[in-house]
């Protein structure tokens, strides 16, 4: 070794406590990112098992026009439950031209219907108690009344029925098991109505 050599010359050696510093830096940093990704895991899982879980059973829709006011209004988002029981008077939702329309079911496969000047609705010769309604109307109506539930088939009407085509209708007519995307059971928006459809 020449006497020329200085000390600054050679890289000078860490020390014990740097190399420990330096490997807590690293395992951190490594640390950091397997945090990272089990999160985003995680959050990418609960997301698909919302859609999946939103598509297959909870349809999430949100209302659009008046044919179901007052009971829904536009704007509102429900939820709907899929392969539900479905009976007299529940809201349902179904396909119809590559739409989705709310209407509530009044009779079933079987029933008889008739409609009077008024709007008053008789199911089997009984007058049909609706609540639900502001106003009656025989609306657009140019099916014969009486008219009885083909089988297989629900009759459902809008609870505006001044203004709703539904099954009154042969554009809409009744509705099979196959169209229903289910029965709309609660309203998620807006947050002052929340609550159950009735």
């Amino acid at each position: 070794m020449s006497n020329a050599m200085k000390k600054h010359d050679f890289p000078e050696i860490p020390t014990t406590e740097a190399l420990e510093a330096e490997l807590k830096r690293v395992q951190n940093k490594d640390r950091y990112r397997s945090m990272l990704g089990r999160a985003v895991y995680i959050l990418l899982t609960v997301a698909a098992a919302a859609v999946l879980l939103a598509t297959l059973f909870l349809p999430v829709m949100r209302i659009y026009g008046t044919s179901m006011a007052p009971t829904m209004e536009s704007g509102d988002i429900t939820v709907a439950i899929k392969n539900s029981d479905i009976d007299s008077g529940d809201v349902i939702a179904f396909y119809y031209n590559n739409k989705v329309l709310v209407k509530r079911v009044i009779g079933r496969a079987g029933d008889w219907i008739n409609i009077d000047e008024t709007g008053t609705v008789t199911v089997n010769g009984t007058e049909l108690e609706e609540p639900y309604l502001s106003s009656q109307a025989l609306g657009d109506t140019n099916i014969e009344l009486p008219y009885q539930v083909p089988d297989g088939k629900f009759f459902v009407m809008g609870d505006q029925r001044e203004t709703s085509i539904d099954s009154r209708n042969t554009a809409v007519g009744c509705v099979s098991q196959e169209q229903i995307v289910g029965k709309v059971v609660w309203r998620i928006w807006p947050f002052a109505n929340i609550g159950m459809i009735r």
